[in-house]
């Protein structure tokens, strides 16, 4: 019996995308598919491998208007924003085309007489792709590209949230030339989904998703000696020191706090601001966030989207009361955000004060549009509280004295230290994280060396 998998749309509620989920015949068939293929494609020179890759960019590009629609429908991206994930698309797949003759070059130790000797980096096999919802082309980009620059055949298997952003890399890559089988999109089952992490065939599986997701990985894959690359979101806090540029902090932390409605791993979900700009920053804050307008993703006029299920903004909603039961205070009034409704997927942004860390909301993920806003006396105070968390992805600190910002980095428990901006991923440097918010690295050359191997050539010239 076909299981069908349905994305309903957080626009209106109704069916978007129905597909069915490949079965077990399927699966194999892809795999087959796959292992025969790469045997080609990493025989492939590079120089063929990065023509082909930057024709499959350019059909993203080319597409640009019906993507950013459909990110609309299936996940709640305001059309006035969805441009911009094919733009970061561009940048960080470019990148990692771009870097990948050195970062895959052959590593040469000191010349010795009478051999060569060299280290090769050499595609794993078979790379499996588990791609989220939130940042659907974003996420996914930072495992496809350099998986198939490195030689590598690739299954992607997308959120159902978002299945047609894995048609539309299949579709690039098929329009791009690509050979068959080298790319795959599965649309699978989450039972499905372990099965195919746990196949022989699967050489390296790539995640990004939630810390229960990871497990769910990790325990798939256990009997077998592979790598497993886990990118499991955060609770990002944003300091803002008592030398900072307070209209600069205000604009670019709210927009990190609810941008993408607050849907982003590396989305600021903590603010704590030094006593001397305290107040005015919320009062800073307060003001920008009533100028939102939460509506119709499919309106130009929108910049805050619905989230993409209703269930994730009655959870958010959850936070904010347990919070408010505990002593908190709302400062946003929802009711001047029409849209906005109980039990819906449209929900206020909100920022709350009288904050702590006995607080669900300053400790889970909300992944939705809500911060808490705590005031500290110290740099040495906003270390303590931005490291008491089990997660660690980015951290944001905000100064004018980039020596401050390289010394409370230091002792920030995270992957990325930021000054002065946040949420954002440059791909010249390793996307990675630490504690909860899991292991392993994408972007920049680092970003290679998961979906390689080393290989040593050890020959003896002379006899």
């Amino acid at each position: 019996m076909t299981t069908t998998l349905r994305t309903i749309s957080p626009v209106d509620g109704s069916v978007y995308v129905e597909r069915p989920a490949a079965d077990d015949a399927a699966v194999e068939a892809a795999l087959d598919r796959a292992v025969l293929a790469q045997r080609s494609w990493r025989a492939v020179p590079i120089p063929e491998r990065q023509a082909i890759l930057r024709r499959a960019v350019d059909y993203f590009n080319t597409n640009k208007a019906a993507i950013t629609q459909e990110l609309a429908w299936q996940m709640g991206r305001p059309v006035a924003q969805g441009g911009g994930e094919v733009g970061g698309l561009t940048e960080r797949a470019l990148h990692m085309i771009d870097i990948a003759p050195s970062a895959l070059a052959d590593h040469q130790p000191a010349p010795k007489d009478g051999f060569n000797r060299f280290v090769r980096r050499v595609p794993v096999g078979v790379v499996a792709i588990i791609a989220p919802w939130n940042f659907p082309y974003l996420t996914a980009v930072n495992g496809v590209v350099p998986a198939l620059m490195a030689g590598n055949a690739v299954l992607l298997k997308h959120s159902m949230q978002t299945p047609l952003c894995a048609e539309r890399f299949a579709a690039a890559f098929e329009s791009a030339g690509l050979p068959a089988g080298v790319f795959q999109a599965l649309h699978l089952t989450h039972d499905a989904s372990e099965r195919l992490i746990a196949d022989r065939r699967v050489d390296y599986v790539n995640f990004t998703g939630s810390v229960a997701g990871g497990h769910a990985v990790q325990r798939a894959a256990s009997a077998k000696f592979i790598a497993t690359g886990l990118e499991l979101g955060g609770k990002d806090p944003a300091y803002v020191r008592a030398d900072a540029k307070l209209e600069h902090a205000v604009e670019n932390v709210i927009d990190g706090a609810f941008f993408n409605t607050g849907q982003s791993c590396c989305g600021i979900e903590r603010i704590y601001v030094h006593e001397k700009l305290y107040d005015g920053f919320v009062e800073g804050a307060v003001a920008l966030t009533r100028q939102y307008r939460l509506g119709d993703p499919t309106d130009g006029a929108t910049n805050l989207g619905p989230m993409a299920r209703a269930a994730s903004a009655d959870f958010v909603r959850g936070q904010v009361a347990d919070a408010a039961k505990a002593g908190a205070r709302a400062l946003i009034d929802t009711k001047a955000f029409a849209r906005d409704a109980e039990g819906s997927a449209y929900m206020a942004p909100q920022i709350l004060v009288d904050v702590d860390h006995s607080m669900r909301v300053m400790t889970e993920e909300s992944f939705g549009p809500v911060v808490g806003i705590m005031k500290v006396s110290s740099d040495e105070e906003a270390v303590r509280l931005m490291n008491d968390s089990a997660f660690g992805l980015t951290a944001s600190i905000w100064t004018t004295d980039e020596e401050a910002a390289l010394r409370l980095g230091e002792q920030v428990e995270t992957g990325t230290v930021f000054m002065n901006r946040c949420d954002y991923l440059d791909p010249a440097l390793a996307w990675t994280g630490v504690k909860d918010s899991g292991r392993g690295c994408t972007l920049s050359a680092l970003g290679y060396e998961a979906l390689t191997r080393p290989k040593s050539f050890h020959l003896r010239t002379k006899l």
